[in-house]
């Protein structure tokens, strides 16, 4: 019976089509309502809704971790500069706690060039031990006058 359950509530990960614009939208916008509440919406819900759509799944970059045919989580991945980013690393409400958000990152840490890097808020301190825990390794810390939040954020780094 546990098998049974793993296997049905296990996450698939796929890229992101359009037709997933507005749930990888839902979810983005539900995990920073309900996870960070220290870190201002930098734009409101319609224009999150419209990047989404127009920019972010367009550019490729983005792999959905559907739980039941539902969007679960979201990895949006990039490069520049000789490295390669995780840019967006969102696990729904109700959806935390069951790997999801680890299957997502080792796809990134597997499929990605090196270095790879991300930001994180400083205040996140969860997510802070995730991806210590995975191997990544703080590398500079900022005030946060360079991103649209205005929150002190740090960089992480896995080589």
């Amino acid at each position: 019976m546990i098998g049974a359950l793993e296997a049905r509530d296990a996450a698939v990960l796929r890229p992101a089509t359009d037709a997933d614009a507005p749930a990888v939208a839902d979810v983005l916008i539900a995990t920073r309502r309900a996870f960070m509440p220290y870190a201002p919406m930098a734009h409101d819900p319609a224009d999150v809704r419209r990047w989404v759509r127009e920019v972010l799944v367009p550019s490729g970059g983005v792999t959905v971790a559907c739980v039941a045919e539902a969007v679960a989580g979201v990895l949006a991945t990039s490069e520049s500069d000789g490295s390669a980013w995780v840019d967006q690393l969102y696990v729904a409400p109700g959806f935390t706690g069951r790997g999801i958000g680890a299957t997502l990152l080792g796809h990134a840490m597997v499929s990605c060039r090196r270095p790879l890097r991300l930001h994180c808020f400083q205040a996140n301190l969860g997510a802070r031990r995730f991806y210590e825990r995975h191997g990544f390794r703080a590398v500079a810390f900022t005030d946060g006058q360079a991103n649209e939040e205005r929150c002190p954020d740090v960089l992480f780094e896995f080589r």
